[in-house]
């Protein structure tokens, strides 16, 4: 993994990878292996030593509509001339990967990842609330609205009210 002058850089290169299928967010086993530095091959037959650590809702393979449906929003025509659908990882996968590849350069890529899921995490909380003031906001000023509107309707229906045209007019004089 290349070093940059700031782990915001490294977060948000991170959180470009993660996609979200199944109702799950995910990285794809092509992009932990290009972060890792190992092929997509090693990645994945060091998950298949250790399968029993990695149950369906760490990951799982996508299917060929999935496969093809990320290609083409990404205009990808081939990922490495990959045969088969790449697998996704769900963030406890990810941290699962963390007992099976043990190199150095895994575990800080783990960490890095580890962080960018938190990250995520953090904002989506953050949207969520922000989400729900705006909407107790509403609610409050369509309340208050409702009074002067029907305050409004209430002057236009009422006939007791002088009708007078719009501007200044000036008081009639009597002429003699």
């Amino acid at each position: 993994m290349t070093k940059h002058k700031s782990g915001a850089v490294v977060l948000a290169a991170i959180s470009k990878k993660i996609y979200f299928l199944r109702g799950h967010r995910v990285m794809l086993s092509t992009d932990l292996a290009r972060l890792y530095g190992v092929e997509v091959r090693a990645l994945i037959q060091a998950v298949q030593r250790n399968i029993e650590r990695f149950p369906a809702d760490f990951l799982f393979q996508l299917t060929a509509d999935e496969h093809q449906n990320l290609k083409s929003q990404f205009v990808i025509s081939s990922w490495g001339g990959a045969r088969s659908a790449p697998y996704a990882f769900t963030e406890q996968g990810v941290a699962m990967l963390s007992s099976v590849l043990r190199s150095p350069r895994a575990v800080r890529v783990n960490i890095a990842i580890m962080r960018t899921f938190v990250r995520l995490r953090e904002m989506l909380a953050t949207n969520q609330k922000l989400r729900r003031k705006i909407e107790d906001m509403e609610k409050r000023y369509d309340a208050k609205f409702q009074i002067v509107f029907a305050t409004i309707e209430s002057m236009l229906e009422d006939e007791d009210l002088p009708k007078r045209g719009i501007g200044f007019h000036a008081p009639a004089t009597k002429s003699k």
